[in-house]
């Protein structure tokens, strides 16, 4: 089940709100908890076991991490975060990487092991790094351990961000589960922030994807330079609302529930740098490898040689992360290599360039990024890259990629302006000089994005969000 589907929206959701607002407040999480449980399994029914599996893992975790900290023995509180961690990274590695391991050894030795063919469980990379994170936020002493399973569960299993995010750390929501205060102004936020999400899906990442999806069906041999430039802004976009648009959802399912998450975007296609780029895109992703690796291994407190070591181990990881196949290991070594370069001489003379070459340049190696991130998803991925820089010999542009250009430029078009903050800042100006003109020109947005995601929804296939895969 997603979000941007009609049985969601028009079943599962209301009735779990309905639910939600009757039952007494002592009983929500429970019902969260088993309506998270229901939402999960309705794909994959089988792979419930593992989310409870985990869940039971790191609830006993924390609880021997308190029982022995209490005791003042810290060594067993240590072993009980290291036996949560194995667990986790077990299951994690097992479903998600096993293939890619027998396939590497395969070509690496010419053996012909027969892979697993398992079908990776919706979630696992975002729900797997909570509950880690609980764990060890429990033994740093950066939360209090969660004694009742049924909140904990809840948080473990929480619907709105359990598919693909944010990752919400445990304690930024800890006092939420245990007292939250719903509102109906928290509510009206809520609606507003998922119906925005709900739109960048429906009506923006569906429909550019479609322009992506049909350049990179084609053979590079009858791609040209501006065809496959064209294709690449296309995922550039798509990939953003996509995933954006997923966060919104949740952030605003979150409020309508009394949570609060954490912001995951912040407009990053305004970035001047590569650094800059990724303090604004996953922040919650980011956010987790600073504070339970990159700062763990030392972080930039043991000189620049030590520093760039940790780096290269955090993106190495952060490539891995977001699938099992060697594309996205090269994806995260390309911004290692970026950011190592930033740091070490050229963020220096960025610094002297002018605003809009800073920005040309961050988006010029985001874009390319995202071709090596999508190998997967074309016909000819080297060739893709080539055909890019003018390597195929397919000439710069022809009567296709002017009739592209031409059908997709209106939508292309509000796609780059609704990716910048000026939507967001021509909305604070309305709602300075008019809060009536707000709330009017809010409740007509609302109604007219709902209609319009409808009407498209019923018109199309299975679309689910692109970080579902990783």
């Amino acid at each position: 089940m997603v979000f941007s589907s009609l049985l969601f929206l028009f079943r599962f959701l209301p009735l779990v709100l309905l639910l939600y607002y009757i039952v007494p407040k002592k009983w929500r999480n429970f019902l969260l908890f088993i309506a998270s449980l229901i939402f999960y399994a309705w794909g994959e029914p089988v792979y419930v076991v593992l989310i409870l599996l985990s869940t039971v893992v790191d609830y006993a975790a924390g609880r021997c991490v308190d029982h022995f900290k209490g005791l003042g023995k810290p060594g067993r509180a240590k072993a009980a975060v290291a036996a949560s961690a194995i667990i986790n990274l077990s299951l994690l590695g097992f479903f998600k990487y096993a293939d890619f391991l027998i396939d590497t050894v395969n070509r690496i030795f010419q053996t012909d092991i027969s892979t697993l063919e398992l079908a990776l469980p919706i979630g696992i990379s975002f729900y797997t790094f909570q509950t880690m994170s609980y764990t060890i936020d429990v033994y740093r002493g950066d939360a209090k351990v969660q004694k009742n399973f049924i909140t904990f569960g809840a948080y473990v299993a929480l619907f709105p961000q359990l598919i693909a995010g944010p990752i919400v750390r445990y304690k930024t929501v800890a006092e939420q589960l245990d007292d939250r205060r719903e509102s109906v102004d928290e509510f009206y936020e809520g609606v507003k922030r998922f119906m925005a999400g709900l739109g960048k899906k429906v009506l923006i990442a569906n429909q550019v994807g479609a322009l992506w999806a049909q350049i990179s069906a084609t053979h590079t041999s009858h791609l040209t330079t501006a065809t496959a430039w064209l294709g690449a802004l296309a995922f550039t976009l798509q990939i953003y609302f996509d995933f954006s648009g997923y966060s919104d959802m949740a952030i605003g399912l979150g409020h309508m529930f009394g949570f609060r998450f954490l912001e995951n975007f912040d407009h990053p296609y305004e970035s001047r740098s590569i650094t800059e780029f990724w303090r604004r895109w996953h922040i919650s992703l980011g956010t987790w490898f600073k504070e339970y690796v990159y700062i763990p291994l030392g972080g930039n407190r043991k000189g620049k040689l030590f520093q760039m070591r940790n780096i290269l181990i955090v993106w190495f990881l952060t490539g891995l992360w977001h699938g099992a196949a060697w594309n996205f290991v090269i994806w995260g070594l390309y911004f290692c290599v970026l950011l190592v370069a930033e740091k070490l001489f050229l963020g220096r003379l960025l610094e002297k360039l002018p605003g809009v070459l800073q920005h040309v340049y961050t988006m010029f190696f985001v874009i390319v990024s995202w071709v090596i991130f999508s190998w997967g998803d074309c016909v000819d991925g080297s060739g893709y890259l080539k055909t890019m820089f003018g390597l195929a010999g397919n000439g710069v542009f022809d009567q296709t990629s002017i009739y592209l250009l031409l059908s997709f430029a209106l939508l292309l078009l509000i796609a780059v302006i609704g990716s910048t903050s000026l939507p967001v800042r021509l909305w604070k100006g309305l709602s300075q000089k008019s809060s009536v003109a707000a709330f009017v020109f809010t409740g007509v947005g609302i109604f007219a994005v709902l209609v319009l995601s409808v009407a498209f929804l019923v018109n199309s296939s299975y679309n689910p969000f692109l970080y579902f895969r990783f």
